[in-house]
Order: structure tokens, then sequence, then C-alpha cells
């Protein structure tokens, strides 16, 4: 069961997100993969949040990823689907697919079993991506069990949209 402080917290950011996105008139999308859908629920919990979220798309397998965000079968034989490559594609799709101006995609081994020497439990790959800029990617190792790797995940993904923000003015 998730902690009530992140709870709180991730409602937090979720409300400083949705406030930030109406200041500028946009949309947010969200690509996610091992957080389940996680990110849309938190900024959906937030009452009026259809005036700043505008989709998610949960693409938990590589069939998913190609089929709803157009990732190329290159791309996730290459490199995994847990890379910069896949989530720089999967952010640039969810742009494509959607109305939205920013996204946010995320793809990671919460565990506690498919990790591996070169990308042990608790690798978490994220983009964020604006409409008419280069994704932003980043690698974040986070330690713990399943429920805390998603779980910051998701922290993690909503501090960096607000990163994103900031950066636009």
């Amino acid at each position: 069961m998730i902690e009530q402080a992140l709870e709180v917290r991730l409602g937090s950011l979720a409300t400083r997100v949705g406030e930030r996105l109406q200041a500028f008139g946009f949309m947010l999308a969200t690509a996610e993969s091992c957080t389940g859908g996680w990110v849309a629920k938190v900024v959906t919990d937030i009452a009026g949040s259809s005036a700043w979220f505008d989709r998610g798309f949960v693409t938990y397998s590589n069939a998913a990823k190609q089929d709803m965000l157009g990732v190329r079968a290159e791309t996730l034989d290459t490199h995994g689907a847990v890379s910069a490559a896949v989530v720089r594609e999967m952010v640039l799709g969810a742009l494509q697919r959607s109305r939205s101006q920013l996204a946010v995609a995320i793809s990671g081994i919460a565990g506690p079993g498919g990790g591996s020497a070169d990308k042990p439990v608790g690798t978490v790959w994220m983009a964020w991506g604006r409409i008419g800029q280069e994704p932003v990617v980043r690698c974040l190792p986070i330690a713990g069990d399943r429920e805390q790797v998603r779980a910051r995940a998701v922290q993690a993904a909503l501090e960096g949209v607000l990163e994103l923000l900031q950066s636009h003015g």
C-alpha cells in the first residue's frame, strides 16, 4: 500500500502541474508502461483536470507501444523496451497521437523480477516532450520494492513535467 505522505505529495505535484499547464493553455498526455497508468490516475484525481489533461496511453506490451504510439520494432529489438530510444519514441508518439502540447513517457523494470546485469530492477527511463522541441530523456535508478519503484517513478514524471513547464517561462 502506498504511504499516505507520498500520496499527498503526488496529489500536490499533480495540482501544481495542472495549474502550470492551465496558465500556458497546454494539455498533457501520458505514455506509461511500468507505471500502468498511475500518472494519468494521479492527474485525473484532480477535479477539473479535463481542462489540462488530454489522454493517457498505457502501453505495457511491446505490441501496444508499436500500435498505440508508433514505437518502431527495430528500436525495441535493438535497445529493448526499457531504454532511452524507446521512451523518446513513446513521448513523440504521445504528442503525435493526442491534442497535447506536452507529454511524458515512462518505461522501467519495477520488479521483483525482470532485471538483468545491464538493466537491474529499479531502472526507469523517462522522457518529457513539448511540441516543436527535442525530448528530454533521463534514466533514473530507483531503489525499493515494486510499489516504491512505481510510485517514485510517478513522482519523478510529475516533477519533470514541472521542470519542462518552468523552462517555458
